[in-house]
């Protein structure tokens, strides 16, 4: 089927995968930012999983979860664009407030926000992925896996590890 004729008769999956499009891009957007730590790189990241998404909805298996199915595209290209860099991008980190992530009720609150995310965005890759996928996004440690195409044990590894450095960086406070 051509293109132009799958725009007139769209597949179910194509469908659902624009239905779901309101919700997910949101958590396409955060967890891009959360790798490319850069929020027009984010953006750009987002789009990309969409347009690829749409573009690729055969592959979609309609009634499963279109945001794991989206991330793990997310994921995908990300790791595509730092293998064809082949260099790990570090500049062009946000503050916190103007990325939009905090939505604080006082000052206190932005403040301590503000300087667990930065700790957050100083982790590793592979604890910044992990933190923000089962921390922010509430996936599941086997999600989670899966999603990053790791064994849970590393997801669990990651995660203690990442535990352990903010723990240092931040303190024992609540």
């Amino acid at each position: 089927m051509t293109r132009s004729i799958r725009r007139l008769f769209p597949s179910q999956a194509e469908d659902e995968i624009r239905a779901a499009l309101p919700e997910v891009w949101p958590r396409l957007w955060r967890y891009g930012l959360t790798l490319t730590r850069d929020r027009a790189e984010a953006e750009d990241l987002a789009q990309e999983a969409v347009a690829q998404a749409l573009s690729k909805a055969a592959q979609f298996t309609p009634g499963t979860r279109v945001d794991r199915w989206m991330m793990r595209i997310v994921h995908n290209l990300w790791l595509n664009r730092l293998r064809a860099a082949k260099v790990r991008r570090g500049t062009g980190v946000v503050d916190a407030e103007d990325a939009g992530l905090l939505a604080p009720e006082n000052q206190e609150q932005t403040f301590f926000g503000a300087e667990v995310l930065s700790s957050v965005l100083d982790l590793s890759e592979a604890q910044r992925s992990v933190v923000m996928l089962v921390y922010v996004e509430g996936y599941a440690y086997a999600e989670a896996a899966e999603l990053l195409d790791v064994p849970i044990g590393t997801v669990m590894s990651r995660l203690a590890a990442a535990r352990k450095t903010l723990k240092e960086r931040l303190g024992d406070r609540e």
